[in-house]
Order: structure tokens, then C-alpha cells, then sequence
């Protein structure tokens, strides 16, 4: 069975976070000083309560010596202009915050961040506590996997598991991520499901298919018009 990476994969454990009450000057130091974007806001549960960015300390200078919030205002400008005058992290914070479960698939994280349009994502447990936090870059990394090990994964995984009855027949190559598979199944579909699960094992970049086979089943499995056999 191909094993599918998750956020406990790759996201960092040792986490810098800060409480609630903690004042805009030591958020301000505890990003710099740490070459952060942005830090979990979290309760005396380690419960995450919110998300305190570098655009989120801006507003103060953004809006510097301007007038408070306008009855009219849009909501999203009249709350920029809260953080403006917010002294605390809880006043900061943007919340509730975007956050995955322990255990979230790789793709769905990544999913995720572009959807709300966030660079990190703190890992909580299924009572919300933090576990780790995982960046856009520790997404990437499932791509410095080795070829070695991903052609392991590729032998052991997809070729041994779902070629039985003639695994020798099938090899596979692997440079830079790109997996090469050739040799001769016995149909179509065979050929079929050992690329799409070759594409779900992790640090796999591509997948150049040039398996053949014995028998055109497609037709039969309704996936449309038929071919010619390899």
C-alpha cells in the first residue's frame, strides 16, 4: 500500500508561540528575533485561539495618526484600523486561526493554504491543542526524498503489491523525482493503476509511462474507445 506523507511528516515541533495578553512590543521582538512571519496565539490549554501576523503589527504603522474606525466602514477596513490601535496579541490576533488536524494528507494541507491564502498552518489535535506548525516550505520538502527511496517505494509499494502475477516484468528508473516506468503488464488497467499510485508516492515529481500490455480492457471497464495494444 502506498504510504501517504502528512503534516506530522514534515512540520516543526518546536513551536513559538505566545499567549494572549503578551504586548505588541514582544510580538514585535519574538518575530524578528526569530525570523518569523507569524506566530500561534495560544491559551493556557495550548489551545490555538488565533494567529498573529506580520501584516496583522502593520496596521499600526499603516495606519498611524488616522481616524478611528467610521460607523459606515467596510468590515474589513474598520477592523484594520482596530488592529491599529490593538496593544495586545488577543487585540492583534486574526481569528479563529487556519489550522489542520494531525494526520492531514500533504496535498490537503497545500490545498488549504492556497485556498485561504496562508504561508503556515499550525497542527492542532483533535481537542485543538498546537502539535507543530507546518510552512510552505516544509511542504516541499517531500521533494528532496532520494531517488533511492522512491524507488523503493515504487518496487515495494505499486510494483511487488499490485503486479503479482509477473513483477519481474515491470522496472522502474528514478532521476530527479522523475519515475520511468517500462516493461510488460497483462492489460491496460494494470498498466493504468501502477502509474496513478506511482504519482501518489511522495518526493514523485512525474511519471513517464512506458509500460505495454497484453490486452486492451478499457472498453470493457467503460472508459472509452479502445487503442491499440502495446
Amino acid at each position: 500500500m502506498v504510504k501517504n506523507w502528512h503534516v506530522d511528516d514534515v512540520m516543526t515541533t518546536a513551536v513559538v508561540t505566545v499567549a494572549e495578553t503578551v504586548p505588541y512590543r514582544t510580538v514585535v521582538d519574538l518575530l524578528i528575533r526569530n525570523r518569523l512571519s507569524a506566530v500561534p496565539v495560544v491559551d493556557d490549554f495550548q489551545r490555538v485561539t488565533g494567529v498573529v501576523s506580520e501584516a496583522d503589527l502593520l496596521r499600526k504603522i499603516e495606519y498611524a495618526g488616522q481616524e478611528q474606525p467610521r460607523m459606515f466602514e467596510g468590515r474589513r477596513r474598520r477592523g484594520e484600523r482596530l488592529k491599529a490601535n490593538a496593544l495586545t496579541a488577543a487585540d492583534l490576533m486574526s481569528s479563529p486561526a487556519v489550522t489542520v488536524l494531525t494526520g492531514t494528507s500533504i496535498p490537503a494541507a497545500a490545498r488549504l493554504m492556497d485556498r485561504e491564502r496562508v504561508k503556515r498552518l499550525p497542527v492542532t489535535d483533535d481537542l485543538g491543542r498546537l502539535v507543530g506548525i507546518v510552512s510552505r516550505s516544509d511542504l516541499l520538502k517531500v521533494h528532496l526524498r532520494p531517488d533511492d527511496d522512491i524507488h523503493r517505494d515504487v518496487l515495494h509499494n505499486v510494483v511487488r503489491v499490485h503486479m503479482t502475477d509477473a513483477p519481474e516484468q515491470v522496472q522502474a528508473d528514478v532521476r530527479e523525482g522523475i519515475v520511468t516506468l517500462h516493461g510488460r503488464v497483462d492489460r491496460w488497467s494494470t498498466a493504468d493503476i501502477a502509474g496513478r499510485l506511482t504519482h501518489q508516492i511522495a518526493g514523485v515529481v512525474d511519471v513517464v509511462d512506458e509500460l505495454t500490455y497484453d490486452y486492451d480492457d478499457r472498453e470493457i471497464l467503460g472508459t472509452g474507445v479502445t487503442h491499440g495494444v502495446g
